[in-house]
């Protein structure tokens, strides 16, 4: 049986985090290598970086902070954010991510998650999910949850499933820092629709939030600032879940 796993989420902005509500006002939480190095330690089983305010002038930066992370830690990062070809993610792999987290280019252009899957591996390809209700429907937001599409939530889970991604990051755009717990209703039903991995993200705000999400069969637990303002310890967390029948790596 495949443990279960725990992922800071480190949104950053011009080399620092940063974090917000339903992501808007956002604050300040520390510097990205520094925090990447500490989760490290802390029993982290992976990282996600997303460039929140990705554009092509800011790509070298991102590589350059990709090659500064992976000297620090020795877990799986996954970074995204601005990514729209394969020579994006090419080159962050090459710098030492082990995953790319695709969202707004997908949309846009669903094929690049088979073009990338193909090239790449699907182990690599992140299809990263932002939901939102919108008159009662969960509706597709790309560019950093500003702009609202026509894709409905489930079928596009569904679409870039047939499509090889390799896992689906979802975020639920209601829940994103109200720490009220993630949106199982949903993320049970995408459980439930896919073949793949499936990280909840989106509204952790104890540790029952996650013992929750587990239950109903997510692979992997994405927060932020539970663990960058030190409210949640990685190993105080893993050791709760353990002691309530949940499979990690302590």
């Amino acid at each position: 049986m495949i443990s279960k796993r725990i992922i800071p989420c480190l949104d950053v902005k011009d080399g620092q985090v940063v974090k917000g509500v339903n992501f808007v006002e956002l604050r300040y939480a520390g510097s990205a290598v520094e925090l990447a190095e500490r989760y490290y330690h802390e029993g982290a089983d992976e990282l996600v970086f997303l460039d929140i305010t990705a554009s092509i002038e800011k790509r070298k930066t991102l590589v350059e902070l990709v090659e500064k992370v992976s000297e620090v830690i020795r877990i799986p990062f996954t970074v995204g954010g601005g990514i729209s070809e394969l020579n994006d993610i090419e080159a962050l792999l090459r710098a030492g991510a082990d995953k790319v987290s695709l969202n707004s280019s997908i949309v846009k252009n669903p094929l690049l998650i088979t073009e990338a899957a193909k090239r790449f591996g699907s182990q690599a390809i992140v299809a990263a999910i932002d939901v939102k209700s919108v008159g009662g429907v969960k509706k597709i937001f790309i560019k950093g949850g500003k702009e609202e599409t026509e894709l409905e939530g489930l079928s596009w889970c569904k679409k870039v499933n047939e499509l090889c991604a390799g896992e689906i990051l979802l975020t639920s755009m209601d829940h994103d820092g109200t720490k009220v717990g993630y949106d199982l209703e949903f993320l049970k039903q995408v459980v439930e629709s896919v073949t793949i991995p499936v990280i909840a993200s989106g509204g952790a705000g104890e540790k029952k939030h996650f013992l929750d999400a587990f239950k109903i069969g997510v692979d992997a637990c994405l927060a932020a600032s539970l663990f960058h303002y030190e409210e949640l310890a990685i190993k105080d967390l893993k050791q709760y879940l353990q002691s309530n029948g949940i499979r990690v790596r302590l």
